[in-house]
């Protein structure tokens, strides 16, 4: 009898453990993404607004040639391929204004080619 009391214990312990884990790994929210096209040479949208600690996804894409993004202060650095997406996971430890920069020469007015980022409280 003990015997069976143990399983039945267990199990409805086992049972609360996966039932918590469930709970709490269903109520965790997606990341907010935002989609950027690369062309020659701009970025669209070309400004941004993100919340400090607040974990995105950059979702590149570019409508003609291979660009690049490159934004130091969050640690970014990747190439976006035309017929592709690349996801870039950034989640912004400091507010304050930050640019983006093309990081793959894509013509004559690659330098001017940016991308404005706004980390806020």
């Amino acid at each position: 009898m003990k015997y069976i009391r143990g399983i039945i214990l267990a199990t409805v312990v086992a049972m609360a453990i996966v039932s918590a884990v469930a709970v709490k790994t269903g109520s965790a929210e997606e990341p907010r993404r935002i989609e950027i096209v690369a062309s020659k040479f701009s970025y669209a949208p070309s400004e941004i607004t993100l919340k400090k600690g607040e974990t995105v996804v950059l979702v590149l894409s570019t409508t003609d040639v291979t660009h690049g993004l490159k934004i130091d202060a969050l640690g970014v650095k990747s190439d976006i391929a035309k017929g592709r997406n690349t996801e870039i996971v950034v989640t912004p430890k400091q507010a304050g204004h930050f640019v983006g920069k093309c990081a793959h020469f894509c013509g004559k007015g690659h330098g001017s080619m940016t991308l404005q980022i706004n980390v806020v409280e």
